[in-house]
């Protein structure tokens, strides 16, 4: 079992604020999750906004994990997909603190965002991780499958390119399309 607790997030000034801190170390040490250096922490904390809006529509689900009071990771499990794709989930970004790297809370936070996938009736996760400093390790000691290596697919935050790599997972139930 975890040490670290792990639950959905709300938008309150707190977890916004500890979401943008987060957000601004993983870019600073290097985390590619769709931002470049520098990070403005106001910027941070509007996409966070954005995105815990998203939540509170039910569109996805941004979970954290806390080591005590301190929020010190989080993944997001994107549920609103096009029409011809209700069975599918993706996963992004997933990051912890560097001080608490290697202890868990990933592995906790991809376990209880699959949970919560399967409860919400999907049958395949999705998620992409760069091929430089990316989770991919991660992603296949829990059974993600690698699809391919798209190269040159987006700036690393400190410049340059990196690729990314695509995996895919079945999990609950599979559905047999119908004929």
């Amino acid at each position: 079992m975890s040490p670290f607790a792990i639950k959905p997030l709300d938008d309150t000034p707190q977890i916004r604020n500890g979401l943008g801190e987060l957000l601004v170390e993983t870019v600073a040490s290097g985390g590619s999750v769709g931002f470049v250096h520098p990070l403005l922490f106001d910027d941070a904390c509007v996409f966070w906004k954005d995105s815990l809006g998203s939540a509170a529509r039910g569109e996805r689900v941004v979970l954290g994990a806390f080591d005590g009071e301190v929020l010190i990771g989080t993944v997001t499990l994107v549920l609103k997909l096009p029409p011809n794709q209700p069975h599918r989930a993706e996963i992004a970004k997933m990051m912890t603190r560097v001080s608490h790297r290697h202890r868990g809370a990933a592995t906790a936070l991809m376990r209880t965002a699959e949970q919560l996938a399967v409860a919400h009736g999907r049958t395949l996760l999705v998620l992409d991780t760069a091929v430089e400093d990316g989770a991919a390790p991660l992603y296949e000691k829990l059974g993600f499958q690698l699809t391919g290596v798209i190269p040159d697919y987006a700036l690393k935050p400190h410049g340059g390119l990196t690729g990314t790599m695509v995996y895919w997972k079945r999990i609950g139930a599979v559905a047999i399309p119908s004929s």
